[in-house]
Parts: structure tokens; C-alpha cells; sequence
């Protein structure tokens, strides 16, 4: 009888021991059994919604449950960003990644209290694409070589907007003054959709933003597009010139991607990720990327992991040589 009862134990501590490494395995076969949350770490109205929404969708109906988007903006990103690396590994938590806080702000003073590596797992890369400096129409230049021009004449008269500090735009802006040799004035933003208000009611005169988020009102004639951030020119505005072209060697490219806390299931990680493949493929999905001047660079998590960890060196260098100051 006391041998059977030892066998009894013996039995429900390895069925225990056993049961330990059985949760992630039943969660990614049931996942997801409630709704998911995807967190923006970018103001509400901007062009990242327009970006993820749409494939918020495509996901929702895919998985039968709701995606749903919560924005937690602040300091370049990095408050949403923090916001997941401390959430529960269950997949339930998503971020919806980008440039900004997950490979510039590491290289910050003030660095944020997450580590790009070891506390997220990559699902995929999303899209890439440019960044556009704007002015307002009634400003006095119309491309990059009047631009510096007349910085050069009014040093510190031009203040340029971006999205934060550290952000990519204030990066590219801090980068264009340097290697222009001119004099400007940063403003940082929680979001792009102010920075554009505030250079067409006459509140600052210049900013990097998104490309696709200021397509709309660059056709309208309401903003000026002076050059593109890119090496080559963008394919939905092939008349505005490159930055580099003025100033060899200017370079910027932003991207977004999915990513959840590290430790995440890896069978779900593979849910997300092919799903993330999926709706890439749709005709809707590319055609309104592409249209936004957004090139769609769908990948695994594998390549998108490679992807963050040259641009975080890429990055550092980068934010170096922009010698940035608020």
C-alpha cells in the first residue's frame, strides 16, 4: 500500500513537472481564445494608425477574435514601448514596433528602461519608407539648395518640428544641419499631426514627417515638399528630389514592425508572423501602403531580428554624429 501511495505521488510530481512545459504549447493552439491588444506607441491620428489598422483588421477576421489598437504615446515611443517589454509573455500584449524607440532611444542620455534585444521577440517587419521635409507654401524656398541657402542667412531662424527627442525625424534633422553646415531650432511633438498644423498656421517653418502621413495635404498644396529623406526618390512624388542629392551621403530610412515580449510562445510568434505574411499578400493591404508612399517590406522573425540589430548599430552611429541636444 505505501509503495502504491509513493507511485501515486511519484506520478503527480512528474505530471506537474510535465504539466509546466505544456501552457505554451495549449495556449498557441488556442490562440487567440480573447481579444489581443496591439499597442502604438504614437499619438492618435497619425499615420501609424493608418498603417496598422487595416491589418488589425485582416488579423481579427483571420483569428476570429478582436485586435484591438491602444495608443500609449510618449518620450519618442519609448513609454508605449516600455509598456509591453513589462506585460505578460502571452501574446495577448503586441507592439507595434518602430525605428524610433527600439533602435534610436537605446542611444539616448536618457536611455529608456527596456533593452531592445533581450526584452522583445520579433515578429515581422511591416513596411519601410521616408521621411519628407515639409515647409509651408508661403515658405521662401522650394527645394534643399534654397533651403540651406537661406539658413545660412538667417541662422537659428528656422525651427524644424519632429516627434520627439530622439525620434528619427529629430535625428534627420540634427543630421541635415550638421552636414549642411546651418543652424536650426528643434521643437519636439507627441505626434506628426500637430507638427503639420503648427508649419501651415506659421508656428515653425520646417519638419521631417512622414511621407505617407503628408501626402495628402503636399497634393493639396498645403504643405511644400522640399526633399525626401531617402537615398533615391519615392516613387508617389518622383518630382521631389532626395536630400542627398544636395547633401551626399544623407540617408534615412524609418521602419515599423511587430514585435511582442520576450519569452512569448514560439508557436504563436509563428501565428502572428504568418498571418503578418498573409495579409501583406492581400492586393487592398499593398495597394494602400503603396499608395501612402510606404514601401511594404513584409519579413520573419528571424530577418526582422537581424534588421534591429544593424540598425541599432547603425543608429548609435548615426546619433553620435547628430551630436543631438533638445
Amino acid at each position: 500500500m505505501r509503495s502504491r501511495i509513493k507511485l501515486r505521488e511519484y506520478l503527480a510530481i512528474l505530471c506537474a513537472a510535465l504539466a509546466a512545459g505544456v501552457p505554451a504549447a495549449v495556449r498557441a493552439q488556442d490562440y487567440p481564445s480573447r481579444p489581443v491588444m496591439m499597442v502604438n506607441t504614437w499619438a492618435p491620428g497619425g499615420p501609424s494608425d493608418a498603417i496598422i489598422r487595416p491589418l488589425l483588421e485582416k488579423f481579427s477576421q483571420k483569428f476570429g477574435q478582436p485586435f484591438v489598437l491602444e495608443n500609449r504615446s510618449g518620450a519618442n515611443g519609448s513609454i508605449g514601448t516600455s509598456y509591453v517589454a513589462r506585460s505578460r509573455n502571452d501574446g495577448y500584449t503586441l507592439l507595434f514596433a518602430n525605428v524610433g524607440p527600439i533602435a534610436i532611444s537605446p542611444w539616448l542620455p536618457d536611455k529608456p528602461s527596456y533593452d531592445s534585444i533581450k526584452d522583445f521577440q520579433p515578429i515581422g517587419q511591416i513596411v519601410s519608407g521616408s521621411t519628407v521635409l515639409v515647409v509651408a507654401p508661403s515658405f521662401p524656398a522650394s527645394n534643399m539648395r534654397e533651403f540651406i541657402d537661406y539658413a545660412k542667412k538667417h541662422p537659428g531662424k528656422i525651427t524644424y518640428g519632429s516627434v520627439g527627442i530622439g525620434s528619427s525625424t529629430h535625428v534627420a534633422g540634427a543630421t541635415l544641419a550638421k552636414m549642411a553646415g546651418i543652424q536650426m531650432v528643434h521643437a519636439p511633438y507627441r505626434g506628426s499631426s500637430q507638427i503639420q498644423v503648427d508649419i501651415m498656421s506659421g508656428q515653425i517653418q520646417s519638419a521631417f514627417v512622414s511621407l505617407g502621413g503628408a501626402l495628402e495635404l503636399i497634393r493639396a498644396g498645403k504643405l511644400k515638399a522640399i526633399a525626401v529623406s531617402t537615398q533615391s526618390r519615392s516613387s508617389v512624388l518622383p518630382d521631389v528630389p532626395a536630400v542627398s542629392e544636395t547633401v551626399p551621403g544623407f540617408d534615412f530610412n524609418v521602419w515599423y514592425g511587430l514585435m511582442a515580449p520576450a519569452g512569448t510562445p514560439r508557436d504563436v510568434v509563428q501565428a502572428l508572423a504568418d498571418a503578418l505574411k498573409e495579409a501583406m499578400a492581400m492586393p487592398d493591404i499593398r495597394n494602400r501602403l503603396l499608395a501612402s508612399g510606404l514601401d511594404p517590406h513584409p519579413t520573419g522573425p528571424a530577418e526582422f531580428a537581424r534588421k534591429i540589430e544593424q540598425d541599432l548599430a547603425a543608429w548609435k552611429q548615426a546619433v553620435a554624429n547628430a551630436n543631438l541636444t533638445p
